[in-house]
């Protein structure tokens, strides 16, 4: 094969450098990962090898021009693993992991590399650096010297072992998780067992049925999480309680997909590493280049608030039992029968229906009249969907963003529904990120795992999956606003828990009035969702939060506990530590699992959030204190855009965060409004 046949051997010529997914092939991966790491590692020797001494120019910036073919198939490679997956990419995967972890070590073990980076770094004071050059001294020498590039050179043998070794297990973890999330998939034979759902939830059922070849029979797609959506609607207990189980049952069943010896070799590797490195244990050396700096400041703040959680959802577990005893049952309240009476109490006490509100958030018009409507009020931003350009599934949709001058920002892409080939969840990547010393613009894609109906059924979203969409959004204009010179902070290339932050501000627009009205309208008849429901919704704002925040602290206290252990730990059991790590925080209620078992754990088993499943709170305190800044300051106008893309999305990583939200805020977030809008004060 020529070198001219390979897509990923050049930048795209495409529109906004969009990757040729048209001509792309299997066999154009594996020569173009090769050649990548290669190229990349000559580019390493040159800087290395250059007698001069080492400046910002032929050190840094060098360091930042290479690896642009790696970056290019990389980029593209990943993102397809997780959202159009095959058995030819999926094998390729498992291959590539030890030899990309060996490459990333051969760069940043690398010592005299690592000798030009410290010889900068001491001369620091000394150099006429911008400030976004200097922040990128910075943050090489920290990332250099915590990944083990001032070892020993048999402390780096080890080193490298133990990353091959992680990087192995970890993408097969992920794989096992989607192997048997598609088993594990509830089929029934009756629509009768459906009862409780809607029309559009029944359609997704039997067209989710018709493509795994099961005629007249109905299937039941798992989600990510522990719960289901469809739990809070299903009047038949008994199938809540089969749907539940399916979902718990991932990784634990024996065979080939069980992820429980995984857990533990993953784990007790992690703790290996971080010794070797200096740390007591892994959480140690995660969030020492963290904004919590330490696991101890985790714990703090975690332990502040589950007391709290349990207690409400203790109190809320009495009033569902309350609830049940009210319908004439006789049973205890059971995992499985949380969100349905949930619904029942909440229908009660506030009035508030959630599938009667699904006809209101038809996927279209919370794109267009939501998503983007915000947007465009804030930022002045717009959207133009663009058919002519191809993604990696016909049912991927491609959007050019625009500024309010006209001006090109990017690409938008989003691939709403689930299938069979695509990871749990809802996630954000960028395909595309922008620098000014590359001259790459930015395409930015969203995730999500929406049930998709039968063709013309309208697919209607729950309230929770408007919020996902929101929120994923957030993620994106991140991306797209991101504008900085170098590649390393471009889009979200921040601390992983302030990551969540812009992405969790963008979800207050979904209940803002003006937003509301113009896209939650009924479906068929174009009327929008009633005044009188929408005051409901805000007064039972927290209701059901001590579930909510107790299910996620467990998972964020079960992720912290794991990557606690020290390298001489004997942990043997996985069920065993979980039940411990649970009963230590007091939220070891069987009524109120945890959000992700171990075994179903793929923030932390293998997508980049161990040790760091909290930075979603952790974020969510910069968060409310700035839904509180909006609201006190007009909310909805293009100057509080203005401010908040200037000063916060559009730095990227460019800066510390938290000098960045000082300067957007005028000081320090603050707690309070945390506790106010979680129910905990």
């Amino acid at each position: 094969m020529s070198d001219s046949s390979n897509p990923f051997l050049a930048p795209s010529t495409l529109l906004y450098q969009l990757p040729p997914f048209a001509e792309i092939r299997d066999e154009h991966y594996r020569p173009a990962f090769e050649a990548g790491m290669a190229e990349q590692l000559a580019e390493i020797r040159a800087i290395t090898a250059d007698p001069a001494e080492p400046t910002v120019e032929n050190t840094l910036v060098a360091l930042e021009r290479s690896g642009q073919v790696l970056r290019r198939v990389a980029t593209v490679f990943f993102s397809l693993s997780s959202s159009d997956s095959t058995e030819f990419g999926t094998a390729l995967e498992e291959e590539l992991a030890p030899l990309l972890a060996a490459h990333h070590d051969a760069i940043r073990l690398d010592p005299a590399l690592y000798a030009r980076i410290a010889a900068l770094h001491e001369s620091r004071d000394s150099l006429a650096m911008e400030p976004e050059t200097g922040y990128l001294l910075e943050r090489y020498y920290t990332e250099f010297t915590l990944a083990g590039a001032g070892l020993s050179d048999d402390d780096k043998v080890t080193l490298r072992e133990l990353n091959m070794r992680l990087s192995t297990l970890t993408t097969r973890f992920e794989k096992n998780l989607l192997a048997d999330t598609n088993a594990l998939a509830l089929v029934l034979d009756d629509v009768a067992d459906l009862d409780g759902l809607g029309d559009g939830e029944i359609s997704a059922a039997a067209e989710a049925a018709r493509e795994r070849d099961l005629p007249g029979k109905y299937v039941i797609t798992l989600v990510l999480p522990t719960s289901h959506p469809y739990l809070a609607s299903l009047t038949n207990r008994s199938v809540r309680e089969r749907l539940l189980a399916a979902s718990r049952a991932r990784g634990i069943r024996g065979g080939e997909h069980d992820n429980r010896e995984l857990v533990l070799d993953i784990t007790r590797l992690r703790a290996r590493r971080a010794r070797l490195l200096g740390f007591g244990s892994h959480a140690a050396y995660v969030t020492a280049d963290e904004t919590a700096k330490t696991p101890e400041a985790v714990a703090d703040m975690l332990g502040r608030l589950a007391p709290a959680a349990a207690r409400n959802a203790r109190a809320e577990q009495q009033a569902l039992q309350a609830a049940v005893r009210d319908s004439g049952a006789d049973f205890d309240l059971a995992a499985w029968d949380w969100a349905f009476y949930t619904e029942k109490v909440r229908q009660a006490r506030y009035e508030v229906d959630a599938a009667a509100m699904r006809p209101y958030f038809e996927l279209e018009r919370v794109l267009r009249d939501g998503v983007f409507f915000a947007a465009t009020r804030l930022y002045g931003i717009t959207f133009a969907e663009r058919g002519d350009l191809t993604a990696w599934n016909p049912e991927a949709r491609v959007f050019e963003v625009s500024n309010e001058d006209g001006s090109p920002l990017g690409l938008y892409i989003v691939d709403f529904y689930t299938r069979d080939s695509k990871r749990g969840g809802a996630w954000m990547n960028s395909l595309v990120s922008q620098s000014t010393l590359l001259g790459t613009p930015t395409i930015v894609t969203n995730n999500l795992n929406l049930a998709k109906p039968a063709a013309g059924s309208p697919t209607l979203l729950s309230f929770d999956e408007v919020t996902t969409l929101f929120h994923e959004f957030g993620h994106a204009l991140h991306g797209l606003f991101a504008q900085v010179t170098y590649p390393r902070f471009s889009g979200t290339n921040v601390y992983r828990d302030f990551v969540e932050f812009p992405s969790q501000v963008n979800e207050m627009w979904m209940l803002w009035p003006e937003v509301l009205q113009n896209y939650a309208r009924h479906y068929r008849t174009g009327e929008a969702l009633p005044p009188e429901l929408v005051d409901r919704i805000r007064e039972s704002s927290t209701f059901n939060e001590g579930f909510g925040t107790s299910e996620y602290l467990a998972a964020a206290l079960l992720d912290q506990a794991w990557h606690s252990i020290d390298a001489d730990a004997e942990v043997t059991d996985v069920a065993a530590f979980e039940a411990a790590a649970l009963a230590a925080v007091g939220l070891d209620n069987p009524v109120v699992p945890t959000r992700y078992a171990s075994t179903y754990f793929a923030h932390t088993f293998s997508g980049g959030y161990d040790a760091g499943y909290y930075s979603y709170i952790w974020s969510e305190v910069l968060d409310a204190d700035t839904v509180a800044w909006f609201t006190e300051n007009g909310g909805l106008t293009r100057a509080n855009g203005d401010r908040f893309r200037d000063r916060l999305l559009g730095v990227g990583g460019s800066a510390d965060p938290l000098a960045a939200y000082r300067d957007f805020r005028g000081r320090d977030a603050q707690i309070q409004p945390l506790l106010d809008r979680r129910g905990l004060n």
